[in-house]
Order: C-alpha cells, then structure tokens, then sequence
C-alpha cells in the first residue's frame, strides 16, 4: 500500500469515528439534563470523548504518530475539535482540504478555550491563587483550633483549602477550626476554602475490650485488638457488642472464634456466602462462610505473614455486594445546615448515582446554597461505572468538582486494577472540564512518621495532573505541605506529556449501552 493509499484509509477510518461521535451526542441530547450554562459546553465534549472512546484506537496511534501528524491521545479536553484538526493535515498529504465546517459543528471547544474553560472551573471550587500548580487540601486535626501557629505554618507553606471531616468532632468543634482558618488567612493576606466532607454511611468496627494477652517479655501491657491470621475464623455480628479476641485452651485448640460487631447493622440484609469483606483499609481480608440470625460467620483469607490486628472504629469495604444504604445518612442531613452556613465546598461521599446527586442539590437549594462547591467523591465501584452520568447530574450545579478517593476504590476495585480505574478517572473528569482532587495516602509516611518513601514521592509528582491534592493529617503535616509544595513546582514544566494507546473503555461502552468497536 502506498503512502496515499494508507492515508486515504485512514481518512475514512476518521471520519466514520466523527460521524459516529456526531451521532451519539445527538441521541444522548435528551440525557443531558438542564445543565448549568458553566457547563454545557463541557457536557458535549464530554459525551464526544465518551463516544471516542467507544473505538478501539491502538492502530491509528502510531500511523498518526509516523507521519508526523497530533496524536489522538492528548484529545481528551477538546475532542472534536483535535480529530478535526488531524483530518485536516490527512488531506493536505493527499493534496485536497478538509471541508469539516459542511458538517455543521462550530467548535466551542478548543486547545485554548479548553484550557481556559477547566482552569476557571478550578478558581470557581478551590479559588485564585498566585501559582499555576494544583492547590494542597489538608485535613484538619480534631484540636487544630488550639494550635494557631500550626494553622499560620500551614498557610504560609501553601495550604489553600482546609478540609473538615464531618464523621468526627461536632459543631462546635468545627466552627472553631473554621474561624481560625479564616481569621489567620485574612490576617495573611492569603486564600484558603473550608472544605466539609459528609461522612455519609460509614461502616465500621465496633469496640473491642482491652485485655491482658499473655507474653513471656516482663511490663505487659494491655492490648485492645483481635489477633486475626489466614484461616481464622471471625463472628461479625450485627447487635452492638463487645469485641472479644479468640479463646483457646492450653492445647491451642480453638474454644470460641474471634468476634466483633459493626457500625451498620443493615448491611446484614444485602450479605450473601462468599461475599468479600475488607477491614482497615484492605488490611485485613475475608469472605462471608456462613449467615446465622445474630452474627455472619467469616474466614480470613488476607492478614499478612505474621497475621492482622483488627481494631475498634477500622473502615469495613463489601466491594462484591450491593448495598441498600442511602447515600445522605440522617447524620449528614442533620449537618447540611451546617455545612450550608459555614462551607466554601462540601464533599459528597458514597455517591452511587446521579438521584443521589439530585438529592443533595435539592437540599443545597433549599438552604439557600446552591453556589457552594459541590465534591463528587468516587470511591467505590458503581460510582466509577455510572461516574459519566454523575458528571452530567453535577453539572446542572455552578461549582463542580470530583475526588479520586483512591483508598476506598482500590479496595472496591482491586489492588491490581487501581492504577488503570486512576487513569480512567483523570481522563474523564478532564473531558469533562471538571477539577480533580487526588486524595488518600500522598505522602502519609512524612506526615505520620516523620519519612517519605520513595514510591510516596513517585505518587506526589504525579499528583500534579489534578488541580488540588489531598494530605491527611499527622504530626509532621507542616513538612508534608512543604514537601508536595517543592515537588508541585518542580513538575509543573514537565507534566503534559502523556501519550495514550486510547483502547475501549467499558465506561463508555456502559455510557451509551452499545458495544464497543474495532477499526
């Protein structure tokens, strides 16, 4: 085949991916919803990429890339308007014009509009600032009032939004910490969001009673966990009790299993046998082996070598089972008012569809709080596969912003599949316009331990393809904010240069509910 010949093909390959693109956007129109005129611009090419993405696109990569031409993997903001800028150079090869305006699209949506368009999403959420690197988001210790000199280190190493989780303290201790942010900021000239994050339904351990183990070293001291090893048997129970370590006789054979209640007992109704059960960030794995009336009979199958301590008020993942919970528990409603009167952003955990989504905006309006910014957290697996339509139901508010919760989802997801459900994630939002915050575990060993990893700071280098990054709490939080501050700066120059194979995406096969396609 000739030079001519191949670039003729791939003309025709192209333009059966535009028509096509065209098409699905048209049939999805009424799907839209009333989207808020900040977005509707980025509702259409969202739905453009989406429908991209819907082709199998690996072999037109590197013909593109061999004759010189853009790839199509950097077309994730703009998508229309790239594809049509390459067909344009195909027919300049073969000495004709690309006449693409006679199919009746205007381009809204372009490399610089695009850019503009996402960057004044992320000033809308997280606010200005002096600096083109992503914002530092921190979480708050619970005694983070008493402390103003923590607070004023935390500012002035580059903290632009102070997060509250409002699964711990109580009003009086937020409202605290709030004044304190925004009194301190003020005093230096300087910008800082609250961020409050409903904690929604959590589920949790129960207590677990301190008790004297037996050891052969002298000073024991009094432990308050459940020593769990693969093959152990451990009673989940659903009425509040306490939590008791496994009982065996002078023989070691087993007398009474391990047990441990849980936070929300009405999850018992949607276990199943051989559901998968995590505890403590994935720490410590099981699967249900059977259901009695009081309790749920689990086998450890994941604890390590030398086993797992289970402790009291440890987060509990069922990424198998379909939970019937709702996603405002009566908590997070009885502090939206709250919320409503003292957030710059609040956070939406559990989201699992775009009624949920409805819900809390119908809420928001009702306080009158329809222009605070609104967080989408995906953090587990139905929210991933509908997060398209969560977009979409989202961008019928003014603010909109998601948060990569990448702990939870890991679990929810599979160790294995993280990175790539992460990629994912970043691509969509980015098509969508929408900012991106990237939480959970950056650079939690300085935080906690005083020492970064060198994989933790692989991690917080490419966390600058978000616009705001998350740090947890800890004792050395202020080196933490210093560090990813550094390490923001220094790959801000480096950081558009990904590449993309583009293969199908399930997300947008399950978008428009039609199979995916080879070229």
């Amino acid at each position: 085949m000739t030079q001519e010949q191949n670039v003729r093909a791939l003309i025709r390959k192209l333009l059966r991916v535009r028509k096509d693109i065209i098409e699905k956007e048209i049939a999805v129109t009424e799907r839209l919803g009333d989207l808020n005129e900040n977005h509707r611009h980025s509702a259409s090419n969202l739905v453009r990429y989406l429908a991209l993405r819907t082709f199998n696109l690996r072999n037109i990569q590197p013909e593109l890339s061999n004759l010189g031409i853009s790839s199509i993997g950097t077309s994730e903001r703009y998508t229309l308007t790239n594809l049509d800028n390459i067909l344009h150079l195909l027919h300049l090869l073969v000495g004709e014009k690309y006449y693409g305006e006679k199919l009746n699209y205007q381009h809204r949506t372009t490399v610089f509009s695009s850019w503009d368009r996402l960057q004044r999403n992320a000033v809308s959420l997280f606010g200005q600032t002096s600096k083109h690197t992503p914002h530092i988001m921190v979480t708050m210790p619970s005694d983070a009032a008493e402390h103003a000199e923590l607070v004023e280190r935390l500012l002035n190493e580059g903290m632009t939004v102070a997060r509250i989780n409002c699964g711990h303290d109580d009003e009086e201790v937020w409202l605290a910490i709030i004044d304190l942010v925004r009194t301190t900021a003020a005093r230096l000239n300087k910008s800082c969001k609250i961020y409050m994050d409903l904690a929604g339904p959590k589920i949790r351990t129960g207590p677990v009673a301190v008790i004297q183990k037996k050891k052969k070293k002298k000073n024991k001291k009094p432990v308050d966990y459940l020593s769990l090893h693969i093959g152990d048997p451990l009673r989940l129970y659903r009425t509040p009790l306490m939590g008791m370590d496994a009982v065996y006789d002078d023989q070691g054979n087993l007398l009474q299993p391990a047990r441990i209640a849980l936070s929300l007992p009405a999850i018992f109704d949607d276990l199943g046998i051989g559901d998968a059960i995590w505890f403590d960030d994935g720490k410590i794995g099981a699967v249900v082996h059977s259901l009695h009336e009081d309790y749920a009979l689990l086998k450890i199958t994941h604890a390590g070598i030398k086993g797992g301590r289970l402790r009291a008020e440890k987060g509990i993942n069922l990424p198998g089972t379909h939970l019937n919970l709702p996603s405002l528990t009566d908590d997070d409603l009885a502090a939206l008012p709250f919320v409503a009167a003292h957030a710059d952003i609040v956070g939406y955990s559990f989201v699992r569809h775009p009624e949920d989504v409805h819900t809390l905006r119908r809420h928001l309006i009702s306080l009158g709080r329809e222009d605070i910014g609104l967080v989408l957290k995906i953090e587990n697996r139905t929210a991933f596969k509908n997060l398209p339509n969560l977009l979409l139901a989202g961008m019928q508010h003014a603010s909109l912003g998601v948060m990569l919760a990448r702990g939870d989802l890991a679990i929810e997801v599979g160790w294995e599949r993280i990175s790539e459900v992460q990629e994912q994630i970043l691509w969509i939002c980015e098509a969508a316009h929408v900012p991106i915050i990237w939480a959970t575990q950056v650079l939690e060993s300085l935080a906690k331990r005083g020492t970064a990893s060198r994989a933790e700071i692989t991690d917080a280098a490419m966390s600058n393809r978000a616009e705001c990054v998350m740090l947890n709490k800890g004792p050395f939080i202020v080196a933490a904010v210093q560090m990813l501050g550094d390490i923001l700066n220094r790959m801000y120059a480096h950081q558009w240069k990904k590449k993309e194979t583009l293969r199908k995406l399930q997300v947008a096969k399950d978008f428009f509910r039609q199979e995916l396609v080879d070229l």
